[in-house]
């Protein structure tokens, strides 16, 4: 059984940066894809950032481009989400989740943020963007 647990949430200013850990147990391939999701208060889940565990193609949604940056060590089992210039909208609970990955998806080397892809799932931090 894969697990997943999420570290490095908390409360930031604006403009501030953190940097989210997901440490994973239990894979048994490298055919998996690591992904942060995040759910802001009122709103639907949404695919922030992904990773290829065997290849390190990675993905974001638009409105992280250029702020976040999503790496694996693949020695360690973690995959962490370095977010800059956070933005009071970035606020919300971010999931750590991994699934296994799509032939095509290996042969194109890219990575989905649906979060139909993802079977297993952290139980979440919360990051707060606040002054």
């Amino acid at each position: 059984q894969l697990q997943l647990v999420e570290s490095g949430g908390g409360l930031v200013q604006p403009g501030g940066s953190l940097r989210l850990s997901c440490a994973a147990s239990g894979f048994t391939s490298n055919n998996y894809v690591i992904g942060w999701f995040r759910q802001a208060p009122g709103k639907e889940r949404e695919g922030v950032s992904c990773i290829g565990r065997s290849d390190g193609a990675t993905g974001y949604t638009e409105s992280v481009k250029g702020r976040f940056t999503i790496s694996g060590d693949v020695t360690k089992n973690t995959v962490y989400l370095q977010m800059n210039s956070l933005k009071p909208e970035d606020t919300a609970v971010y999931y750590c989740a991994a699934g296994r990955r799509s032939l095509i998806t290996i042969a194109r080397r890219m990575c989905l943020l649906r979060a139909s892809e993802y079977d297993y799932w952290g139980q979440g931090t919360q990051v707060t963007v606040s002054s």
